[in-house]
């Protein structure tokens, strides 16, 4: 395909008119989403509205994955070079939409639909992945497992943010539910016959405070007591806790899980209780975000007066990480105003339907509409990425120059064993 500057202007100036005509279905899919907030794995409203405005687009909706009830999946196009679009629309207990999965859903459904009338042209096809269960299990990662990445060239998502950028990497993640069981007891007659289920979950969390120090650098652990007990003159046969690990590589998060697990497995030990430790969701990979794909975004964002600022600052953690270890990914941070709210704050998701973040929606959509043209448009990014999942992402991004389960066991003083279960890395 040979292109000129003026073939990619004519392209842009479509998706640019395009995105006009459709700018308040978008806003409103935003707005509404907004209002009627599902948490993860009960988005059965969004994915409904969202599969019925792709459907009346033209898109062909395959039948929704049996395991994940709340995703959908779109296809339109012929071509072998597919573009991932991965929609977000899950919210936060009592918050709402304060992470602006409202505003990420609607800029990806814009990016879709607008490049549909343009795809036999393009030489292009489109995948449209609604990826539930961000906040909590993490969706993408099934879907990985399920195979519908497998034929991938690149994908893209943008996430609400309250300012441009591209290139951050994001931490790798592991939850686990530690839950100690030990042996009740009158806590003043006959203590001496319990087993103190809460002194064991202590332990544990005292030595991963002090293991703090010996973990890789960025490494953070969260813990979170959930079962304490029922009495206070009752010896709690009963504790439990969420840890979550994070660390800035999904290798370095194999040494965290395995020093935190002997930390979990100590304080088993040392009170003769015993600990079963269970894996929450997915583990989620660090974000690798691919370079030429994130300089096509940021010089797409720049036609529409947006300077989109290259990091590599770390962020949170994302199930798109986990996509972009299989094939070459973005997930540029879009901004707008919201009084310096932080993510996952209500402040945050009153900004989410704000005039700044409908703009935002429609810009964002442009940026990754735009993407996905000039690399169906530019034959060195079209040779590069067809071959998709074979080509390994770009990892390192500076600026430009003009989940299976195992199980073990740990003995207390007794003898007694006590079931270590976690996840290992699905990808």
């Amino acid at each position: 395909m040979s292109t000129t500057r003026k073939d990619v202007e004519t392209y842009l100036d479509r998706l640019d008119q395009l995105l006009a005509n459709y700018q308040d279905d978008l806003i409103e899919l935003s707005h509404r989403l907004h209002g009627d907030p599902e948490l993860g794995s009960q988005e059965f409203r969004a994915s409904a509205r969202i599969s019925e405005l792709l459907a009346r687009h033209g898109f062909e909706m395959d039948d929704v994955p049996e395991r994940l009830p709340t995703a959908f999946v779109a296809r339109a196009g012929t071509s072998r070079l597919i573009a991932a679009l991965c929609v977000e629309y899950d919210a936060l207990p009592e918050i709402g939409h304060g992470c602006g999965h409202n505003v990420n859903a609607a800029s990806a459904i814009g990016a879709a639909i607008a490049l549909r009338p343009l795809l036999d042209d393009l030489d292009l096809s489109l995948l449209v992945l609604g990826t539930p269960a961000e906040e909590t299990s993490g969706g993408k990662v099934d879907l990985i497992e399920l195979g519908y990445f497998d034929e991938v060239s690149f994908a893209m998502m943008v996430h609400a943010a309250d300012r441009d950028s591209v290139g951050g990497p994001s931490l790798a993640l592991t939850c686990w539910e530690a839950t100690f069981t030990g042996r009740a007891a009158h806590a003043a007659a006959e203590p001496e016959r319990g087993t103190n289920a809460l002194n064991a979950l202590l332990i544990a969390q005292t030595a991963i405070a002090l293991e703090r120090q010996q973990l890789p650098a960025r490494s953070v652990v969260s813990t979170n007591i959930t079962d304490g007990g029922r009495a206070v003159n009752v010896i709690p046969d009963r504790a439990g806790t969420l840890v979550e690990m994070r660390c800035p590589t999904f290798e370095g998060l194999e040494a965290v899980k395995s020093r935190v697990r002997r930390c979990l497995e100590a304080g088993a030990h040392a009170t003769g209780a015993e600990v079963e430790i269970r894996s929450v969701g997915n583990d989620f990979a660090d974000l690798r975000q691919d370079a030429e794909l994130s300089e096509l975004y940021r010089r797409a964002m720049a036609g529409r007066g947006r300077d989109v600022e290259f990091t590599s600052e770390l962020s949170g953690s994302t199930d798109m990480g986990n996509v972009s270890h299989e094939v070459p990914s973005i997930h540029p941070m879009l901004g707008f105003e919201c009084g310096g709210a932080p993510l996952h704050s209500a402040e945050f998701a009153a900004a989410a339907i704000g005039a700044s973040a409908d703009r935002a929606i429609i810009d964002g959509a442009f940026g990754l509409a735009a993407t996905a043209a000039a690399v169906a448009l530019e034959p060195e990014h079209r040779a590069r990425l067809r071959r998709g999942p074979a080509q390994p992402p770009t990892v390192q991004v500076s600026p430009p120059c003009s989940s299976a389960s195992s199980s073990s066991s740990v003995a207390g003083p007794s003898g007694d064993a006590a079931s270590i279960c976690a996840r290992t890395p699905s990808s």
